[in-house]
């Protein structure tokens, strides 16, 4: 009878505790949403999506240390967004230069609450990976991806801080007929979004030009023996190769023009315009040309400096697109002020209104998300390093040194000009 009389007095002692754990759930689940006061530091995240392994590693691993730098000095000022201290902190990833893969990637970057990212470097990444970013409501700035129908999606998410191939691609034709005087030309891609597209934008425009395709091949972004199809080229007698692709394939592709006794010049894009096309192909790279979109690096208005810092850091040299990674962070940051959250929803409708001085140059896009007025250099590997021959705003006139370029002269070898 004793245990029966007690049993109220036990479940009124559990009810009382149960209702004091609910309240104190409440109040920390109160607390935890609770806006961040005056004193409290915000953690933003920004994702970067890159290939950090395999053949293009390095062109990736320089995109991330870009935006890594470009996130270490916004932390250094110490950054305010509405009155609440910021930290932003950098969320990596490796999408491989796989398609597949950067959905995966861009997936779990939303899953991580990045509220920004910075990437691909391949077209053929960003492109399907913008679908992912653009049901989140995550705007996506690319340093890199130059394919025009990354930006022709109708999506509001996506933007790039480069000229695109269908500037890139006219531009590389320009020089090639009317200041290298090319009449004969092969056209050789790699299959990818990224090098067929700038191909298919070059040899459109060479043949309004007047010059003569003479051969149109395609090969992928993971052969490195050439052979077959630069004999098949050969015959041709092109006075010109221009190839659509990234540095672990011209490279080698270099080597074997030499090899075969090809006395073609090759030209190529962005991909090619590295210091790793000219470790790859040693001698061969001598003469050898490139565009790149962009002003040369010692020429932007803030170049010289972050390629300084960047070497302080990293203890390397700038590979290509740093410095637009850089950049890029800085948008989202400055697109944040303005907004006065770090919250996407409310921050992505500033960055399409963007008009920042950035290390590359003014920055401001057009209504897809393109770079407006972005320049493009062509380049030429002199003495075993890349040396600007000109400078073009795509619709403007190119820059003085245009009347440096050179001829092709009547027999040239691989040794260069």
């Amino acid at each position: 009878m004793r245990i029966f009389r007690a049993l109220p007095i036990i479940t009124a002692a559990a009810a009382a505790i149960m209702l004091s754990a609910c309240g104190k759930e409440e109040a920390t689940s109160a607390a935890s949403k609770a806006p961040a006061t005056a004193d409290q530091v915000v953690i933003v995240k920004i994702g970067v999506a890159a290939p950090l392994t395999g053949p293009q590693a390095h062109i990736g691993n320089d995109i991330r240390n870009g935006v890594q730098l470009g996130v270490d000095d916004l932390n250094a000022q110490g950054l305010t967004v509405g009155g609440k201290k910021v930290k932003f902190e950098l969320l990596a990833e490796d999408d491989e230069a796989n398609p597949t893969k950067a959905t995966t990637v861009a997936q779990k970057l939303v899953d991580s609450k990045a509220v920004a990212v910075v990437g691909h470097f391949n077209s053929g990444a960003s492109i399907p990976a913008s679908k992912i970013y653009s049901d989140a409501g995550i705007p996506q700035i690319s340093p890199s991806s130059t394919n025009p129908k990354y930006t022709q999606q109708g999506f509001k998410t996506t933007f790039r801080v480069v000229a695109h191939d269908d500037q890139q691609g006219p531009t590389l034709a320009n020089f090639a007929v009317r200041k290298l005087g090319a009449k004969s030309i092969a056209v050789i891609d790699d299959s990818t979004a990224y090098g067929q597209g700038l191909a298919d934008a070059f040899e459109k425009t060479v043949k309004e030009l007047g010059a003569h395709v003479v051969a149109r091949e395609h090969t992928t972004d993971k052969d490195t023996d050439f052979t077959a199809i630069l004999t098949k080229i050969k015959g041709t007698n092109p006075e010109l190769i221009m190839f659509g692709g990234i540095d672990p394939q011209a490279g080698p592709m270099a080597k074997q023009m030499a090899s075969l006794g090809i006395k073609a010049k090759l030209i190529g894009g962005d991909g090619i315009q590295t210091p790793n096309f000219i470790k790859l192909a040693g001698d061969a790279s001598e003469g050898q040309m490139a565009s790149m979109p962009g002003l040369p690096k010692e020429k932007m208005p803030g170049g010289q400096e972050f390629m300084n810092k960047f070497k302080s850091k990293f203890n390397a040299d700038v590979e290509l697109f740093a410095p637009m990674g850089y950049d890029a962070v800085f948008v989202f940051a400055d697109a944040m002020k303005r907004a006065g959250s770090t919250d996407p929803a409310k921050f992505l409708p500033e960055v399409g209104k963007t008009r920042l001085q950035g290390i590359i140059g003014p920055i401001e896009f057009d209504e897809k998300g393109d770079l407006r007025n972005g320049p493009i250099t062509v380049y030429v590997v002199k003495d075993g390093k890349w040396e600007a021959l000109e400078t073009v705003v795509p619709g403007g006139a190119p820059s003085p040194q245009a009347a440096a370029a050179p001829k092709i002269p009547a027999g040239a070898t691989q040794a260069g000009y």
